[in-house]
């Protein structure tokens, strides 16, 4: 589970951003699958839009342009878009229908056309209509001959019908609920109260439909818009929980399948937030801190990974107490700010040495001591990326709460959180107990149904990669996920840190991926690749 800005590049548009998340948007203001799966260099089941003997509803999509991007920004002219018709709520498909909006990248060539490859980069409540476009430039020939790739944005988010309860604060870690500089939560009881309260209040009972079951019925019906008798799929982060629950409930219609930094089923959502994020980034620090210690003359943050830890420590709590302006714009640093640009920053590792960079402008920042070095890189970190037209500041932060509190019923006991946070400070120092804290969802309505499940069964036909150090989703996430769809998935480890593992150093993991996505083949057993190079 991934979470960050509207600036979800944070200023580095490199590689496959686009999957990372956590998306501190403005934090200022998948043996071969052939049982029954259509024979290599199968074309559409039907350019009518539907598949043979299926009934599809609404299920049809008119192709054209695009979405206008922000700021002049232009997309692939190749790739095209349409909105697609869903039922709000599925279990009264006749009554109030919403739009998912959706891309397509024709990039299969006749005669080695499998099929289409559906994706989805996380979040959650990230949209999808330029993941073809990111992924296009990442995949080999060999797969973009054999697929068509697909986008959307999951329902509620962005162009498909977007959600919004008007916050206050419309950035994701303005949700993030880090207690007092002195353990107190009264202040996080209170705004996620008002949270809830005001979502309640204004999106009302319709934002309980907003949830991973009905966005996994939708996908099911831009298989059938397609005229797919199955599809393949690529999700990434909640990406993955999204893939598994598409695969558990249609797994007639699943082809191959890759799931990449990986979230538990077991755990959503409560677990996999409370258990998970403070281990993951105790694993994943040390990298940052290696960096900063090699260069320990210049940034003066410890020459060992313990130094600059406690350096670490010190200037959040320092900034806890005492926020920091921030030179030219209207934020000032604080506490939980840093540990949010920390935990984005620590996604990949291209970003380790500007991470580094960042802590001691930080530290300069504190003791009014900045240098012209120190005002450029809080520029880069602190870029804004204005919303697309039409998509409320908020939607993102919405659609988090929507999904993250109305797949799972949370707990709602205070004193339980409240002891919660005071171990979880103890035993984690670097995430100060905020993953163990009361969210909004402690005041959300009921679910519209109970939590679906991810089952074991059907065929060999998921990929899972996994990085050792991943601080957003855990190994143990993947291990997790790996156990719940047993000997129907593949497990691939990579010794790494970060969130993404496609393209990130390890030739073993993407020819593992590349291998599966073009001929079906997964390993007989887990995998373990050790030949990731930091980038």
């Amino acid at each position: 589970m991934t979470t960050t800005s509207s600036s979800a590049q944070h200023g580095f548009p490199r590689g496959r951003r686009i999957a990372a998340a956590l998306l501190v948007s403005t934090l200022a203001g998948t043996i071969l699958a052939a049982c029954g799966a259509d024979a290599e260099g199968s074309q559409p089941a039907a350019v009518s839009g539907r598949s043979v003997g299926e009934t599809a509803g609404d299920a049809e999509i008119t192709w054209g342009k695009c979405p206008a991007l922000a700021g002049g920004r232009t997309r692939d002219p190749h790739l095209a878009c349409g909105t697609l018709k869903v039922p709000l709520d599925y279990q009264n498909p006749g009554g109030m229908k919403i739009d998912v909006a959706v891309s397509r990248l024709s990039t299969a060539q006749p005669g080695k056309r499998r099929g289409v490859l559906l994706l989805n980069p996380g979040g959650p409540a990230l949209g999808g209509l330029d993941m073809p476009e990111t992924m296009a430039s990442t995949l080999p020939k060999s797969v973009l001959d054999r697929y068509d790739l697909i986008g959307f944005d999951p329902r509620g988010v962005a162009h498909s019908t977007p959600q919004s309860c008007g916050l206050q604060d419309p950035s994701v870690p303005g949700l993030f609920p880090y207690p007092a500089a002195d353990g107190s939560i009264t202040e996080n009881v209170a705004l996620a109260k008002a949270a809830a309260k005001r979502c309640a209040g204004t999106v009302g009972k319709n934002l309980r439909y907003y949830n991973t079951a009905n966005t996994a019925r939708d996908m099911d019906r831009i298989r059938q818009a397609l005229g797919e008798k199955k599809i393949s799929y690529w999700g990434q982060s909640y990406g993955t929980y999204l893939g598994a629950v598409y695969r558990s409930r249609f797994q007639d219609h699943t082809d191959r399948m890759v799931l990449e930094g990986n979230v538990d089923p077991t755990k959503v959502w409560a677990n996999q937030v409370g258990d998970t994020w403070g281990k993951g980034t105790a694993d994943r620090f040390p990298d940052a801190a290696r960096v900063a210690a090699a260069q320990a003359r210049t940034l003066k943050l410890g020459t060992n990974v313990a130094q600059v830890t406690r350096t670490y420590l010190t200037l959040a709590d320092r900034l806890d107490r005492t926020p920091a302006a921030i030179p030219g714009t209207s934020v000032s640093l604080d506490g939980a700010l840093l540990r949010n640009m920390t935990y984005a920053l620590l996604l990949h590792d291209d970003t380790l040495p500007v991470l580094a960079k960042f802590w001691r402008a930080a530290d300069n920042l504190t003791h009014g001591s900045t240098t012209a070095a120190d005002t450029a890189v809080l520029k880069e970190v602190f870029v804004d990326t204005p919303t697309s037209p039409g998509i409320p500041a908020d939607n993102q932060a919405t659609m988090f709460m929507a999904l993250t509190c109305g797949d799972a019923e949370w707990p709602h006991d205070v004193d339980g959180y409240a002891a919660r946070t005071t171990a979880d400070r103890e035993k984690w120092p670097l995430t100060a107990g905020m993953p163990a804290n009361i969210w909004a969802c402690a005041y959300w309505d009921k679910p519209a149904e109970a939590t679906a499940k991810v089952v074991k069964g059907g065929p060999r036909n998921t990929l899972i990669l996994q990085n050792r150090r991943d601080n957003a989703t855990p190994w143990e996430s993947g291990v997790g996920l790996h156990k719940s769809l047993g000997d129907g998935s593949a497990f691939v480890g990579v010794d790494n840190g970060g969130h993404s593992v496609y393209g990130e150093g390890s030739a073993c993991a993407d020819r593992t991926t590349v291998g599966f996505l073009t001929t079906g083949h997964l390993p007989d057993r887990d995998v373990y690749c050790t030949d990731a190079t930091r980038k």
